[in-house]
């Protein structure tokens, strides 16, 4: 197989290197590389590139890439992992890399997570590690355990800032388990950045029936799986004799064995479907704990644990659960780690519902027969439904379906859904019958998609993931996941993953894999923004882009229509050859009605396509009162899509007052304001702003917790701004 196309300034530095393999002669002739020779001359090939420091690998002369692991794959090929230093300091939030090469000591493809170079002043702390570890330590009620603190340079908002970098384990002020990756100033004392790394979702087994698992002979330990063991909140595994468990609902051995059980299914199905050494990649997992007394599950990067369900009428161990909280492990610990941007953490949750589905399909336990829902067995909170949806997320609290409906403020568990929408549209397709469910397909993409089997969608999933940095995002995972599948399978896979983001919405990127092959004519329309706001007497723009979604490209034709009076629409040029864009414009004369108006923008080639563009016209500006805000936020939204501020997350009021916010929707809209508060296991309404307006109040006199707002289109579409005061 040929090396896929490099940039010319980085293919024209490695022509050179004398550490890269011979070109062996064309035609069926070709020399193989010497037995054992392989991955030494792949590896030669990516320090080369490192080291060239070129494209995406590039950085300044005080910063080195330093390989940091190596994966091999399908097809003799390996991916060699890099992390950044700076005058020997590790760095954090950027600049980060994958080197894809071949056993013949070819490059096929570099990923890198773009940082600007560093300049610092001086490298040394004035504040010393035992104060930062203090401040770290601060920022939990109580602390299980805390790393030792290592001088790192930061990333933030791509301005570098010495750190002590330090993990500490334990307990939020309101009970809540937390290990927090936390970062303090070496110059000033402060915390620089603290990112929550739980994540949560949202023998004789009880879910599982009787069943084979691998343990010691007296104890939950399997070592032959990096010293995995589960037990209860003490750390300790359970000890006893098998057989292990009694198939109670709510006995805490039977919980080990249905954790033990998918976890070692999920490993088992890592090394025989994709070749790859576990959850960790390096053979092991790590371990699992049981009888956590919440609603909740979650991993903290150093372990698994489990709670039970809502009414307490069994514990949270169902193979996806369990699976999908391997999945974080998964995501982890390949390169990149888990970033703290909101999109890669819907990515993130994402992962693991896919692994979760995966383990399903390969464990086809006929106590819980194989879908594409979270938690259906499980009764999460009380209503006898699953807590996702993968081949139609917006079943399941209307998560978003397409890669055009999330939000900066989209809650991270919904987030999940057009990854997870993705990855069903590539095993199983848009329509793929016996009895499996249909799945739609958003705005503008092709008219069907035919699916390929879950076992290859994972194997190009697991191999995307392996080209993982930390700037991971929709369109990241769509370049990886192409040069995936054209690498482990070939052209007919590689149009599939094609179709399959371009079903949900996701536009092709610059220097994105060829596929190659044929197929039925097609082609594929986004917009990016898929919304914007404007004032009369003024115009907005947006991008719309094309991508071939099979056979070879064609001429698209833009038009639009449904524009309101005194708003036209334009494209520059007004048609395009698919695979590449154009700029909407659309100019809002002065005197147009304030209001939200859907435009239908439609490309015509060998098929018709549209998507739509939600314009608002009119103020934007916080409502009376709001004007002595502390902070502001601003999204847009579609009708019944909900947006989590600030940011997706929350904040945290260390004493009692008023928290007042106060929201401006589209006007002649109705949108809804919710104040929640964090009650230790969910989040509950506290205030509640509902009338049939765009613009609500809300105001709390509430004590010290976690709080966060919850802006809801009840009807309508458009932008809205949310200011906001706490004590």
């Amino acid at each position: 197989m040929a090396a896929l196309a490099l940039s010319a300034s980085l293919a024209t530095a490695l022509a050179g290197s004398a550490t890269a393999a011979p070109q062996a002669p064309s035609g069926p002739q070709a020399q193989p590389v010497p037995p054992g020779h392989g991955k030494s001359l792949a590896l030669a090939a990516a320090d080369t590139a490192a080291e060239s420091g070129l494209d995406e690998l590039r950085h300044g002369t005080d910063e080195e890439l330093v390989r940091t692991s190596v994966t091999p794959w399908a097809n003799g090929l390996y991916y060699a992992a890099y992390e950044r230093t700076y005058k020997g300091l590790p760095v954090a939030g950027g600049g980060d890399a994958v080197v894809l090469t071949d056993s013949a000591g070819a490059v096929r493809e570099v990923t890198g997570a773009k940082a600007p170079a560093i300049r610092l002043a001086t490298t040394t702390a004035k504040v010393p590690a035992t104060a930062a570890l203090a401040t770290a330590r601060g920022q939990l009620a109580s602390v299980e355990s805390a790393g030792t603190p290592e001088l790192t340079v930061l990333l933030k908002a791509g301005k570098p800032v010495l750190t002590w970098h330090t993990l500490v384990v334990g307990r939020t002020a309101k009970g809540a388990p937390s290990s927090l990756d936390t970062h303090v100033d070496a110059r000033t004392g402060a915390v620089a950045q603290a990112v929550e790394k739980i994540l949560h979702a949202d023998g004789r087994g009880y879910h599982n029936g009787n069943v084979t698992i691998d343990t010691a002979a007296n104890s939950m330990t399997d070592t032959t799986r990096g010293s995995f063991k589960c037990g209860g909140q003490n750390g300790s595994a359970y000890t006893g004799t098998p057989p292990w468990g009694n198939n109670g609902a709510n006995d805490l051995v039977t919980a080990c064995v249905d954790i033990m059980y998918a976890a070692q299914k999920e490993h088992s199905m890592l090394k025989e479907w994709f070749g790859y050494n576990g959850q960790n990649g390096q053979g092991g997992m790590v371990p699992a704990r049981a009888g956590l007394s919440e609603v909740n599950a979650y991993y903290d990067g150093t372990k698994t644990t489990y709670g039970r369900n809502q009414n307490g009428t069994n514990q949270l161990t169902g193979i996806d659960v369990v699976a999908h909280e391997y999945g974080h492990e998964i995501f982890d610990r390949t390169p990149g780690s888990a970033g703290s941007s909101n999109e890669n953490g819907g990515l993130n949750e994402s992962t693991g519902d896919i692994f979760g589905a995966l383990t399903e399909h390969y464990a086809n336990n006929p106590n819980d027969t194989p879908d594409y829902t979270v938690g259906e067995k499980l009764n999460f909170t009380g209503n006898n439904q699953p807590i996702r949806n993968m081949y139609n997320p917006s079943l399941v609290g209307n998560d978003p379906n397409c890669y055009t409906q999330l939000t900066s403020g989209t809650e991270v568990h919904a987030a999940a859904g057009p990854q997870n929408h993705w990855f069903y549209l590539l095993a199983e397709g848009s329509n793929p019958g016996g009895g499996k469910p249909n799945s739609p397909i958003c705005s503008g993409g092709p008219s069907s998609v035919t699916g390929i089997g879950i076992q290859k969608a994972g194997k190009i999933f697991m191999g995307a993931l392996l080209m993982k940095t930390s700037s991971w995002n929709h369109l990241a995972a769509r370049k990886a996941t192409l040069t995936s599948a054209k690498n482990t399978y070939g052209s007919a896979e590689c149009n599939a993953v094609k179709a399959a983001w371009n079903a949900i919405g996701v536009p092709a990127q610059s220097g994105e894999t060829d596929c190659g092959g044929t197929g039925t004519p097609d082609f594929s329309l986004a917009l990016n923004p898929s919304s914007g706001s404007v004032q009369a007497g003024a115009s907005v723009t947006s991008t719309v882009n094309t991508t071939t979604a099979g056979g070879n490209a064609q001429t698209v034709q833009l038009s639009a229509s449904g524009a309101p009076s005194g708003v036209t629409v334009s494209f520059s040029p007004s048609s395009v050859t698919s695979g590449n864009s154009s700029t909407m414009t659309v100019q809002v004369a002065a005197g147009t009605a304030n209001g939200t108006y859907p435009i239908t923008v439609t490309g015509t080639g060998s098929a018709t396509h549209t998507v739509t563009y939600q314009l608002s016209v009119g103020s934007t500006t916080p409502p009376t009162g709001c004007a002595n805000a502390q902070r502001t936020y601003q999204g847009s939204l579609t009708s019944g899509q909900t947006a989590v501020q600030p940011d997706g997350s929350y904040y945290y009021s260390a004493t009692s007052g008023t928290h007042t916010g106060c929201l401006r929707g589209p006007a002649g809209q109705d949108y809804d304001l919710y104040l929640q508060k964090w009650n230790g296991y969910g989040w509950t309404d506290v205030a509640v702003g509902g009338t049939a307006t765009a613009d609500e109040n809300t105001s709390y006199n509430g004590t010290a917790g976690y709080y966060r707002y919850v802006v809801h289109a009840y009807s309508g579409s458009g932008a809205y701004t949310l200011g906001l005061s706490a004590p």
